[in-house]
């Protein structure tokens, strides 16, 4: 043809032209196959080795074939053209591939293996990963385990962190035994197992547990208890694992062992629920099993008792449940004081296994790592004691607990307060005396309260709890000198509280010490600062003046001063109507008005409209009503300029809610000048709505002076 005649021209000038060739066979794709395959051997026999011919025509002599029945001679001359074409092509591995699906699909098993084998051997290594997925399908695919397990063992040489699909081929075609084995062997080998190790133990642990009649040539229980130890998180799944591979070879006492060490012995929650419920499911099996049985061949004497024990085992086992969950938490921190207690409280009427507890507990929490309060520990201890009458055992434990050295100076005075109020409560008032006298005592080596390096007996001396208690029976039993005593020391340490000081300082005032009950305030003040040193100002200033009145008038306007120095404003107000009420009793009205004076503007801004009113009113009642002309211009002109600020800095409504605070002060009738500034502030900075606003605050306010 004439197309034919010019590709053989072009070949004639070029025939090493691969890409002529190409278009050559491209021409007659679709012209007879015998013609087709003429053109590919001429193109084949001029270059040899060219892989893109190779390829084209193995394609073509696939597809040519593709459809007919593998007994055809077409296959036998597709097959010889394969064979050709690795002559040349032997490293190639894309033709090895094709050839061997080639194969495969014809049905030629062992030419198919044999063939990859020859791959294997023509290939170098590194493209031996592209031959072994299809060769371990293509034997996957045929009941041949012993040929498949060979090939297998061979692809592990090059790639071992396969190791997992090995072992599902085994357990896939059922050999188990092999299948352990190989994880017996490679268990320890964690250098190409790291990945998925943990996984793969699983797994192996899960064949032992379940196929433990088909598995004899490895320990099943040495394995998974090396597994307990190495993967701690999975201790619940694995202890199951054991103790089910003992049931299923029928060995239920050892598996029941197993359970009973699982649980006395797993740290966490999760894994004690996990053992657990395993440990309820094998009861209750056992006992469904035990009750078909007799209900297929009736019950026996024997097999009634049996039933019962295992019934009782179970409720047991039921029972035991909150206990063995106590120890888990306590095995995970033994020194959780919280626990303990609840575990104590899981033994109430049995005070045995309660008195174990508790010496096993506080024999166990340290006090210096325990989470919560170790003392309560101790106190519960010789609380139950003295519940069951037995006092000298709760003053042992008690005493016991003074000696142990606490975190906390507070959980030791905890202690010594518990041992005094034992004592009270069986009206032992003077041994309680003595016990609090004894804790109060300075001991040999004084340290200073927040010391932590000192043991806490050395910082005792200086807690407020056991010296408040021991005045507190000192002033109920002790006499009125040993009581003093008691507060004097306190004084000492400055280790008082204001009530403290109080309670001192009436207590020498109920026996007439009067001068002595203000050294004690003086005493206190000088402890303290503000605000914590306002009530016993207040108290002070009170006490003095209603015992002494106007005859020592110079000392209590002394007081008052040193009072108002250094007085917060918050807390000046109350200070300064006790001093103006001073001045108007017994001394002079015009000081008084200077009192109130000062009070204006000593006191915070939201409490001098409460000053000024007081003040308004004294000087009202003293001096008449012309008098409080000048004040009430003076508070209106504090407003204003505040006002005046506020608006300048831009701040209108503050500006405007101020008008409003003072307008409550303001008589129209008086002060028109307050009331047209405001009307001037509204006319630049409101509108019609904060105008009409402004003129109903003030009907209201003349209203209410009119009424006055």
């Amino acid at each position: 043809e004439e197309e034919e005649v010019q590709h053989e021209e072009e070949l004639l000038r070029n025939p090493f032209s691969v890409r002529g060739w190409l278009r050559y066979a491209q021409a007659r794709q679709r012209g007879p196959r015998a013609r087709l395959n003429q053109i590919y051997e001429r193109a084949l026999r001029e270059l040899p080795g060219s892989y893109k011919l190779w390829y084209q025509y193995l394609r073509q002599r696939r597809a040519q074939v593709k459809g007919r029945c593998p007994s055809d001679p077409a296959f036998e001359e597709a097959n010889a053209v394969h064979e050709r074409a690795l002559v040349f092509m032997h490293k190639m591995p894309r033709i090895w591939l094709d050839y061997c699906q080639f194969l495969a699909e014809q049905g030629r098993v062992t030419r198919t293996r044999r063939t990859f084998d020859r791959a294997l051997r023509a290939l170098p290594i590194t493209q031996h990963r592209r031959l072994w997925p299809p060769y371990l399908s293509f034997v996957r695919r045929h009941p041949l385990p012993e040929t498949a397990v060979r090939v297998f063992r061979r692809f592990l040489k090059l790639c071992p962190e396969e190791a997992e699909q090995y072992v599902s081929y085994l357990r896939s075609v059922g050999r188990l035994d092999e299948a352990a084995q190989f994880w017996g062997s490679f268990r320890m080998d964690l250098g190409f197992l790291t990945r998925v190790f943990c996984q793969l133990w699983q797994e192996l642990c899960e064949l032992l547990s379940q196929h433990p009649d088909r598995v004899r040539s490895l320990d099943a229980g040495g394995i998974i208890r090396g597994g307990l130890t190495r993967f701690t998180d999975q201790r619940g799944r694995l202890w199951g694992a054991l103790a089910d591979c003992y049931v299923r070879c029928g060995h239920l006492e050892k598996a029941r062992d197993v359970y009973e060490e699982a649980v006395q012995t797993v740290m966490t929650v999760r894994d004690f629920t996990q053992v657990f419920d395993s440990y309820a499911r094998f009861e209750e099996s056992v006992i469904a099993a035990l009750l078909d049985t007799q209900a297929q061949l009736g019950q026996g004497q024997d097999e009634e008792v049996e039933l019962e024990l295992r019934l009782a085992r179970f409720e047991r086992l039921m029972s035991r449940r909150p206990l063995l969950l106590n120890s888990v938490l306590l095995r995970q921190n033994p020194h959780n004081v919280h626990e303990w207690h609840k575990r104590v409280a899981l033994h109430q009427g049995q005070p045995d296994k309660i008195i174990q507890t508790f010496t096993e507990a506080v024999r166990t929490v340290d006090p210096q790592r325990a989470t919560g309060r170790p003392h309560e520990l101790w106190v519960a201890f010789a609380r139950f004691y003295e519940d069951n009458g037995q006092l000298d055992d709760a003053r042992s434990i008690l005493s016991r607990a003074t000696r142990v050295r606490f975190r906390r100076v507070e959980d030791l005075a905890a202690v010594w307060c518990e041992f005094g109020e034992l004592e009270l409560r069986h009206q032992r008032h003077q041994e309680a005396l003595a016990v609090l006298r004894k804790a109060t005592a300075l001991p040999s080596r004084r340290a200073e309260y927040f010391d932590s390096s000192e043991p806490v007996q050395n910082r005792l001396y200086k807690n407020l709890r056991v010296w408040a208690m021991l005045a507190d029976l000192e002033e109920s039993l002790g006499t009125f000198q040993s009581t003093r005593s008691v507060y004097e020391r306190i004084l000492d340490l400055r280790i008082a509280t204001p009530q403290i000081v109080i309670n001192y300082a009436l207590l020498l005032e109920e026996h007439g010490r009067f001068e002595d009950s203000f050294k004690a305030y003086e005493r206190g003040i000088a402890l303290f600062r503000w605000p914590h040193v306002g009530d016993l100002w207040l108290t002070y200033l009170s006490k003095f003046v209603a015992r002494y009145g106007g005859r020592k008038l110079e000392r209590a306007r002394d007081l008052f001063e040193q009072a108002l120095d250094g007085c917060p404003p918050q807390h000046a107000k109350t200070i300064y109507l006790l001093y103006a009420r001073l001045e108007e009793q017994f001394g002079l009205a015009r000081r008084a008005m200077a009192v109130y004076e000062r009070g204006t503007r000593a006191v915070p801004p939201e409490q001098q409209r409460d000053m000024f009113h007081i003040y308004i009113r004294r000087a009202a009642e003293l001096f008449g009503v012309t008098h409080t002309r000048p004040i009430y211009q003076r508070a209106i002109e504090l407003c204003l300029r505040f006002a005046d600020m506020e608006c300048k800095l831009g701040e209108v409504d503050r500006a405007r809610a101020i008008y409003t605070y003072c307008s409550q002060i303001c008589d129209p009738r008086i002060t028109g000048s307050f009331w047209q500034t405001w009307k001037e502030f509204e006319i630049r900075h409101g509108n019609e709505d904060t105008i009409r606003e402004m003129l109903r605050i003030k009907r209201s306010v003349q209203a209410t002076y009119n009424t006055q």
